[in-house]
């Protein structure tokens, strides 16, 4: 028997869910089994493919319920935010649109004397390692293109939402789809690094820690498998001086709070140009202010928990240092915060990047604002980073913006908006935020591998 996971909850530090990890034997079991079941999986018609990934992704809007109580449960999303099927199902109704211009051969010549072409087919099984911080959206992201390329896809979610795992696994058992196809698993990270080593993945997606990232980057080296990873993120909004002040506010600080700051492409940093630097700041403190930090399940809230006792000490520490070091901490503590998983928001001024909250990923609900002079000095400080996932650029420029985005060191450059997946463009990143790409045509290159096609025709 192998060891076992537990979930505990931050809402009140319980068990929510604890599973049976598989063990050695039961793991490779499944995977041989995955590999079996992809080889008739891959000679089903697209059309025929998507149709079951539309089915699996209507199950999990009609059983919404179940996907807001225990994302409360788990993780401490408030439930008056109504879960994540809205993105969800953007995700996977996008692949499944662009599945057959994505999947078509590439025809080079197709006369009397030659057939040239490129086609794309399956990797075989695809291992898609779901991390807890939006655990239906990010697994979709690559669960969809796999399978309607003609991929087995292992799924193993993350501990803190266990629960997720099987409720996909619910939607695709709903939807129909053979046996083996999709399969959801309970792995402790000694195994998966087995299985990933043993060569057993035509491609290993994570999305999660860099230290994990490169883990699973040590569990492949050698097997030629390929590796995507969506790692860390410390990503930056400027406003300049031609910014909209408001909207900058509302949505910058909404990109830097949501979901308790646990947002991958969430703002850790912003930089306002000098002449709205104060207003920016006092608008930004009285908004924050306005939140209600307590209890996902209760409709009032707008501020749940942070997913792990962990993650919460981290942000404290980080705040706690830079508030040390000079910075100046403009939220109160709120009732709700309980100095565990609940955590005030905080907005930090003062702040500059030899402060750890300027730096390293802080993940949770606290940003820092500095003042910039001008367009070279943000640019200056938005690089200086180890992370490159997104950057959001507040102007009404739109030739200023593609000028500044080709200058920074990132996958992603928003203007006038932050932390959104567009499932039409690619998901990547740079630095020691991974290597991949997800979603967009791009994302069925990665679920796929190329394979050409000379023939030549003899003469009757």
């Amino acid at each position: 028997m192998g060891s076992t996971i537990t979930c505990m909850s931050p809402i009140d530090g319980l068990v929510c869910a604890e599973r049976v990890c598989l063990d050695a034997d039961a793991a490779r079991a499944a995977v041989v089994a995955a590999k079996a079941a992809q080889r008739a999986w891959a000679a089903v018609p697209v059309a025929q493919r998507f149709a079951y990934v539309e089915k699996a992704v209507a199950y999990i809007g009609e059983t919404q319920d179940r996907m807001v109580q225990e994302l409360a449960t788990q993780m401490g999303r408030p439930v008056r935010y109504g879960g994540e099927f809205g993105g969800f199902n953007e995700r996977a109704s996008y692949m499944a649109s662009i599945a057959e211009e994505a999947l078509a051969p590439i025809m080079i010549e197709d006369s009397d004397e030659y057939l040239r072409k490129i086609e794309r087919e399956p990797v075989g099984v695809v291992l898609v390692v779901a991390p807890w911080n939006y655990p239906y959206m990010t697994a979709i992201n690559t669960i969809a293109p796999a399978l309607i390329a003609g991929n087995a896809v292992v799924l193993k979610h993350a501990s803190q939402t266990i629960l997720v795992g099987e409720h996909l696994a619910d939607a695709f058992a709903s939807a129909g789809l053979p046996e083996g196809v999709f399969t959801n698993v309970v792995l402790d990270h000694d195994t998966t690094s087995d299985l990933i080593a043993g060569g057993c993945f035509g491609l290993v997606n994570f999305t999660g820690s860099v230290g994990g990232g490169r883990a699973m980057e040590r569990a492949a080296a050698g097997t030629f498998t390929a590796v995507a990873t969506e790692l860390g993120g410390k990503d930056p909004g400027y406003v300049r001086a031609d910014a909209d002040l408001d909207a900058a506010v509302d949505t910058l600080i909404d990109g830097a709070m949501f979901n308790s700051g646990q947002c991958c492409c969430g703002i850790e940093r912003i930089y306002v140009h000098e002449s709205l630097y104060h207003a920016f700041v006092e608008k930004a403190v009285a908004l924050v202010s306005s939140y209600v930090l307590g209890d996902p399940r209760d409709e009032a809230t707008t501020l749940g928990p942070m997913a792990n006792i962990r993650f919460a000490r981290e942000v404290r520490a980080q705040v706690d240092e830079a508030v040390a070091a000079g910075a100046k901490a403009h939220i109160a503590k709120m009732p709700g915060d309980d100095g565990g998983t609940y955590v005030t928001p905080q907005i930090l001024t003062n702040v500059d990047h030899s402060m750890r909250i300027m730096r390293d990923e802080t993940f949770g609900p606290a940003v820092g604002i500095m003042p910039v002079k001008d367009d070279e000095e943000a640019i200056a400080l938005m690089n200086d980073s180890q992370f490159g996932l997104t950057c959001a650029l507040w102007t009404h420029d739109t030739a200023a913006a593609e000028a500044i985005g080709r200058r920074l060191e990132t996958g992603t450059v928003f203007m006038n908006r932050c932390d959104y997946l567009d499932p039409a463009l690619c998901w990547t990143g740079c630095k020691d935020t991974g290597r991949g790409a997800g979603l967009s045509i791009l994302g069925y290159n990665s679920v796929t591998r190329p394979k050409s096609y000379h023939l030549k025709k003899l003469k009757p």
